[in-house]
């Protein structure tokens, strides 16, 4: 009984704790200090940089940034001198190459400024201690490279790695220990042969790629001549990233083992009242959540992170946080700084996040919504419609690159966003379906039609109830004292895996517990391919001209308006009618992480991120196998926490209670002679579902003893975890909650939802 006397005191301590206080910066006079003041007072700017350097250098230095030429030593040099004098006066007492590596977060090792100096005199060697960093400890470091997934491209002996700083994200201090803080350096992570052991690399690649391809489409469409200056020098992805996430109180989550070891309830029932009154969405922030949210949101802000909006999300203890929209790189080093500030944020103020996909079985799971675009150095989105998209050949043409993009190498986005964790999402009622599929909105998909068509454009506005305005609509909702309503272009289809939303597209199908870089990275890698086949089909529809007619550029649209018509679906994603008819358009429907990894080494995918040079075949092949053997040991790791669960909590707490009942119905009989008192009906229930658990429990342990059966081929070992172990799961997980519905309160050994999902 002294995990229920843990469940209440944890339940007590709730209720009782004490809300942790955070002032928010003041002036000397006492008034606040606006929230642009102190943003990104952590962070290392170019305007320190320019400070720091002289003028030559500091063009030099942005030269190199561009990619242009290569940093020398000696602005290195005063580089490091300048961040290491600037993080010092703010605390620093040591520094990290803050780096991505293929586990799914983070990492980074910290060393001292201190360093020895030694003299030789006639009395012998002297040792003074200095502080002291280097332009080469900025640019590279070496982790031990042997312990980081490589997916079999190098041998366990082949220790060394190097960490390299990513100049395009600037560096920053974050607290560390006892009042000090800790310098942090973005790097990329790469082999000693170079191959790229990270996410970020690749990510900094597909970046490069879809410029270069985007630039040269826009230079024949802007009619450039050859050796001319172009317009657009480079275009650029932005991303914002809605990240959503669960709130718990840490020391219930702290008798949860499944919840510990998996980020996930591998067992448990709704409560009577979860998420089925639609409340909770948007309602009041519980005040324990309120003061986490702002506390991280401090941290945030002196990190230089624009976090904008904070809410309450569906499910129970669900909420979301997102930010303003940032070039894709420096997005997900955000996103990461994000997750990792929220989570000792929330350490602090005695809770837990959790980003797992769908902690909770039956209330909505956590996504990470990719609001993806493209723009020039000129500040242009290109994915705006503008007032008359239908003759706005540049963004039709990019459009329809995506279009193309998404039909091409849509199976290849699904691998993208495949993981054990995300496998319960997807599909399920409240996450977009595994098929992916581009919703355009009515409006933009009456432009296609109508080119298509060759016909006149539909006119929107309806005279009695909507006028026509400036990039969209206006709606009159005949109250007096309302002012006219805004409306954009286009609807929002939350069903939609990838959803046109006015000038961006929203990839709405990416793990919430994952990080953008790779989902990214393939979108990046598919639209810069797709707008190569778009630059290659203009020039051919040009022909000897030197620069394509308007009517060129339509003929090119038109052509592929129609190869991607199958792609483009506006009704509901939910539902079994878009599963079958997905299947005639003869998309594809990837059901299970294994299928979706194949993608990877499927030859059409595979060629098109080998030619555009963001993969090598080693690193393709290599995360294949990396993504193969991280699904089997997710799910193995789970399934030995669930069988411990079964055997050392659940099912002695069964047994305790059935024993308790014989004791009773004895006794009863004893006094009341042989009958059906209701403790004996009780008991009579019981003992199948025992029984059923038992079983589960067996099949479980066989389907754990198969996995270990298969040795050294990672894609055989997560085929047989899909196929052997999640059935497992799922049918012990169904013995086990119809057994917790049995037990008595005060003999179930752990806290369940109704303590969990709720403050």
């Amino acid at each position: 009984m002294a995990l229920n006397a843990a469940r209440v005191e944890s339940l007590r301590d709730n209720i009782n704790r004490p809300t942790r206080k955070i002032s928010y910066p003041k002036h000397a006079d006492g008034t606040p200090v606006y929230t642009s003041e102190f943003f990104g007072e952590n962070v290392f700017h170019l305007q320190q940089i320019a400070k720091a350097l002289p003028k030559p250098a500091y063009a030099s230095f942005l030269k190199q940034m561009r990619g242009r030429q290569a940093l020398d030593r000696a602005t290195a040099d005063a580089i490091a001198h300048a961040v290491r004098i600037w993080a010092m006066d703010r605390g620093a007492t040591h520094f990290t190459h803050w780096f991505q590596p293929q586990t799914g977060t983070t990492a980074e090792k910290h060393d001292a400024f201190l360093s020895l100096k030694s003299t030789f005199t006639a009395a012998g060697e002297e040792t003074t201690a200095i502080d002291a960093f280097s332009g080469s400890q900025l640019l590279q470091a070496e982790p031990d490279a042997s312990s980081f997934p490589s997916g079999g491209m190098r041998s366990t002996f082949e220790a060394r790695g190097y960490t390299v700083w990513d100049t395009t994200s600037p560096m920053f201090i974050q607290e560390g220990p006892h009042g000090t803080s800790v310098l942090y350096i973005p790097s990329v992570f790469i082999s000693y042969n170079g191959d790229a052991l990270d996410e970020k690399t690749v990510l900094l690649r597909s970046t490069a790629q879809i410029s270069k391809a985007c630039c040269e489409l826009l230079s024949l469409i802007e009619s450039v001549p050859v050796g001319a200056q172009p317009r657009t020098n480079h275009v650029f992805t932005t991303l914002g990233t809605e990240q959503e996430y669960f709130l718990i109180d840490r020391s219930l989550y702290s008798l949860r083992p499944d919840l510990k070891t998996t980020g996930r309830t591998l067992i448990g029932n709704l409560p009577p009242k979860h998420q089925q009154m639609d409340d909770h969405y948007f309602g009041r922030v519980p005040s324990k959540v309120m003061a986490t949210m702002s506390e991280a949101e401090l941290e945030l802000f002196r990190l230089g992170v624009p976090v904008k909006t904070r809410h309450n999300e569906v499910a129970p203890q669900q909420f979301e946080l997102a930010p303003i929209f940032e070039e894709a790189s420096l997005a997900v080093d955000h996103n990461l700084l994000t997750m990792d500030v929220l989570s000792k944020v929330a350490h602090k103020n005695k809770l837990k996040v959790l980003y797992h996909e769908k902690p909770f079985k039956g209330v909505n799971g956590s996504g990470k919504h990719c609001n993806w675009s493209m723009s020039t150095d000129h500040g242009e989105n290109l994915l705006d419609p503008t007032v008359k998209p239908e003759t706005n050949y540049r963004f039709l043409l990019i459009l329809v690159a995506v279009l193309h993009a998404v039909q091409q190498h849509g199976a290849l986005l699904r691998t993208s966003i495949a993981s054990s964790s995300n496998e319960h999402r997807l599909g399920a009622c409240e996450a977009p379906p595994v098929i992916l599929s581009i919703f355009l909105g009515e409006h933009l998909t009456e432009v296609l039609n109508s080119i298509e068509e060759s016909r006149p454009i539909k006119n929107f506005s309806v005279p009695e109830i909507q006028t026509i305005k400036l990039g969209g609509t206006a709606l009159d909702v005949k109250v007096a004292s309302l002012p006219t309503i805004a409306r954009d272009l286009t609807d929002r289809n939350r069903t939609s895996p990838f959803a046109f939303t006015g000038n961006k597209f929203e990839f709405r199908a990416v793990g919430s517990k994952q990080s953008p870089a790779f989902p990214v990275t393939i979108l990046n890698a598919a639209v810069a391919s797709a707008l190569q086949d778009v630059s290659e089909a203009l020039r051919t529809q040009m022909g000897e001209k030197p620069f394509p007619s308007d009517a060129d550029k339509l003929a090119v649209i038109k052509k592929f308006i129609a190869s991607t018509k199958n792609i483009r679906f506006e009704g509901d994603g939910y539902s079994d009618a878009w599963v079958q008819e997905a299947e005639k358009r003869g998309l594809p429907n990837i059901r299970t992480c294994p299928e979706a990894f194949e993608q990877l080494i499927n030859p059409h995918h595979e060629s098109m991120l080998t030619k555009l040079g963001i993969f090598s075949q080693s690193e393709l092949t290599s995360r294949f196998f990396i993504m193969n053997e991280r699904y089997a040991k997710d799910l193995l790791v789970e399934a030995n926490t669930m069988k411990d669960l079964l055997s050392q909590q659940i099912l002695p707490a069964a047994f305790e209670y059935r024993g308790t009942l014989a004791k009773s119905v004895q006794l009863l009989n004893s006094i009341e002679g042989e009958g059906q008192s209701p403790e004996l009906g009780a008991l009579k229930a019981l003992t199948p579902v025992v029984k059923d658990v038992q079983a589960a429990l067996v099949a479980l342990d066989d389907s754990i003893a198969k996995l270990h059966a298969i040795h050294d081929d990672a894609v055989a070992e997560a085929k047989a975890a899909s196929d052997f172990i999640v059935p497992a799961m799922q049918n012990a997980r169904i013995a086990a909650d119809r057994l917790e519905t049995l037990t008595a309160d005060k003999f179930y050994p752990i806290p369940r939802y109704s303590e969990l999902l709720w403050f």
